[in-house]
């Protein structure tokens, strides 16, 4: 029996093993396989571009006034038209695409740096420190969170980063109480009670064993937040609270030819808000995408409905029509059919 036992697994089993293992073409399949999140990619992506080539691409210099041009019509030489100072408006466009994703991006990261280790500390020590956290939590919800953000905004000044951060602190007790609830579910696993018998400390088992496997809904809400952080960051610059002037960013813009709705372009109106609109249709439709990828139960029925598909699509169409001809069900019915008076 020692012998056997030294020889380890048997051989069908390890190749089961390894053939679980996902590639990294396998780990990427649920984007290729849904048109949805390849749309919503391709847009994110041009954003992305636009955001980080903004000085190459613009034609003119987004600050740059010129009152001889106010309000002007779109031309070749302003394809967008002019603002009321005569800034190039296309030009701002491309510029505050970088503002806006900057701004989404900084809530987030504020949002899951302050959620996940008072989701981690609630869960994982519990007791009294589970209640204050969660009492603390509870405390924040229950104030709305772009009422909370106008607060926090107040109080720390206007500007770009300080209403992210408002941003994000409101958008952290969501993260907190997700992080909390899998950790609660992760921790009474085998492989965490056989990590603290063998003597691994807190930090040990938090950062190695509880973490990696409950981030994963983590990423999910990470990725939904990023449009609500954008379509946030909007609406405080619309009101004047988010990134002051001159700094373009989007909903500052559409805030501004809001109030030349008479005499501005009307392209000038839509085109910033087309561009919100389009970018947080993007993140969330990939953000649903991503979720349902991270779902086995969706996953499988995902896997099953292109195997069917792709197995008909190989299947010739004589074969189909044969089958079909001399499928039993139709057979008897129209037996059925014969016999009946």
């Amino acid at each position: 029996m020692n012998d056997r036992a030294n020889q380890g697994p048997p051989r069908d089993r390890q190749d089961d093993t390894a053939t679980t293992r996902a590639s990294p073409v396998q780990r990427w399949d649920w984007l290729w396989a849904d048109t949805r999140a390849k749309v919503a990619s391709a847009w994110i992506l041009v954003v992305l571009f636009v955001a980080v080539f903004a000085p190459l691409l613009a034609p003119a210099d987004p600050l740059e006034q010129n009152l001889r041009s106010i309000l002007a019509e779109p031309s070749t030489d302003h394809l967008l038209g002019t603002d009321d100072i005569g800034r190039d408006f296309f030009s701002r466009l491309l510029y505050g695409a970088r503002v806006s994703m900057f701004g989404a991006f900084l809530a987030v990261a504020v949002s899951v740096m302050l959620g996940i280790p008072i989701g981690l500390a609630a869960g994982y020590l519990g007791g009294l420190v589970d209640n204050v956290l969660m009492r603390l939590v509870d405390s924040i919800l229950g104030f709305p969170a772009i009422v909370l953000a106008i607060g926090l905004v107040a109080a720390l000044g206007p500007g770009l980063t300080n209403a992210m951060v408002a941003i994000g602190v409101t958008f952290a007790p969501s993260v907190a109480r997700l992080m909390r609830g899998q950790v609660l579910a992760t921790k009474n696993h085998l492989y965490i009670e056989a990590a603290e018998q063998y003597g691994s400390p807190a930090w040990r088992t938090i950062t190695r064993h509880v973490l990696p496997n409950a981030v994963q809904p983590i990423i999910v809400q990470a990725a939904l937040l990023l449009a609500v952080a954008f379509l946030a960051e909007a609406a405080l610059s619309f009101l004047g609270l988010g990134a002051q002037p001159p700094t373009p960013s989007w909903g500052g813009m559409l805030s501004r030819s809001s109030q030349y709705l008479q005499v501005s372009p009307a392209v000038q109106l839509y085109a910033p808000g087309l561009a919100i609109a389009l970018t947080v249709l993007a993140i969330n439709a990939l953000g649903d995408s991503l979720r349902d990828s991270l779902d086995p139960v969706a996953g499988t029925e995902r896997r099953v409905r292109r195997a069917i598909a792709k197995a008909t699509r190989r299947q010739p169409v004589e074969t189909r029509t044969q089958a079909s001809s001399a499928d039993p069900v139709g057979q008897r019915v129209d037996r059925t059919e014969q016999v009946a008076p």
